[in-house]
């Protein structure tokens, strides 16, 4: 737990030089445009910008390492979930019926199914690297401003910034209580029982949550007594202007949302079909 769980990476690389204006607006065109369609092949095209853009950051898996077993795990038992409560949606959804594998009572395995499952897991790939990308090559303040500059209260962006901001404050807080605790012989390691661990986690949680509200009282006072909230309007000490570069981002994102607009029409729907004709 050396490295931050969630936050920003310090590693410039191309996309740390992106104003996060265009970086905001490319997280958003990449949801809006899974959201919209399901047309595999773009999902796909578009896991493999992710990808692409993955690299170009510089930022290493090893960074993420925590949150992106997570969205593993998560992925997993959400096709499994989806398997085991309706194993025939797929057959439903695209009218046709492929058997791949004959399974005990309802849980035949079809290709319509499994096709249906690959777009969901798709999704996955598409969407999570650019968001992950957004944050992590973003610090902070530039992260409330793009919020701002795209029209969001900057009262609720400058709270999103605070919350990315004490993310590795509130990590760092729990080692060094989690240490202290484990001098005083409450071992949270793999060495005693989950049921001693639990315990023994709950012990180092309790003044981690008493010191995050003290933080917050303190945080607040101090805002309430610069008149932080009076204006309409504020300025912003972090704001990277727009270049070239930045519109081009933007155009792309932009594009993003649309192509699975567009898709619905080529597709007769929200989903390609390969099962058709």
């Amino acid at each position: 737990m050396s490295s931050p769980i969630l936050g920003y990476v310090d590693r410039p690389g191309l996309l740390h030089r992106l104003s996060g204006v265009s970086k905001l607006a490319l997280a958003i065109g990449v949801v809006v445009g899974a959201m919209v369609g399901f047309d595999l092949r773009y999902l796909l095209a578009v896991s493999v910008l992710s990808a692409i853009l993955w690299a170009l950051s510089r930022v290493r898996l090893r960074d993420l390492a925590f949150v992106l077993w997570m969205i593993g795990i998560f992925m997993v038992l959400n096709n499994i979930g989806i398997f085991l409560f309706a194993p025939g949606y797929g057959t439903e959804l695209f009218g046709t019926h492929h058997l791949l594998i004959d399974g005990p009572w309802h849980w035949d395995l079809t290709g319509e199914q499994l096709f249906y499952q690959a777009n969901v897991t798709a999704k996955y790939f598409a969407v999570l690297p650019a968001v992950l990308l957004f944050i992590t090559t973003t610090r902070p303040p530039e992260f409330a401003s793009s919020l701002n500059r795209i029209g969001v209260p900057y009262r609720a962006a400058y709270a999103v910034s605070l919350t990315m901001r004490y993310i590795p404050d509130v990590q760092r807080e729990f080692r060094v209580i989690s240490q202290a605790q484990q001098a005083r012989g409450l071992d949270v390691s793999r060495k005693v029982g989950i049921g001693t661990r639990v315990r023994n986690t709950v012990a180092v949680l309790m003044p981690l949550l008493l010191g995050t509200f003290d933080r917050i009282e303190q945080v607040s006072a101090a805002m309430e007594l610069r008149g932080f909230g009076r204006g309409r309007r504020r300025t912003w000490a972090v704001s990277t202007p727009l270049r070239a570069a930045d519109w081009l981002v933007i155009a792309a994102a932009v594009l993003l949302a649309l192509v699975p607009v567009a898709l619905l029409w080529v597709n007769g729907g929200r989903f390609w079909n390969p099962f058709a004709g």
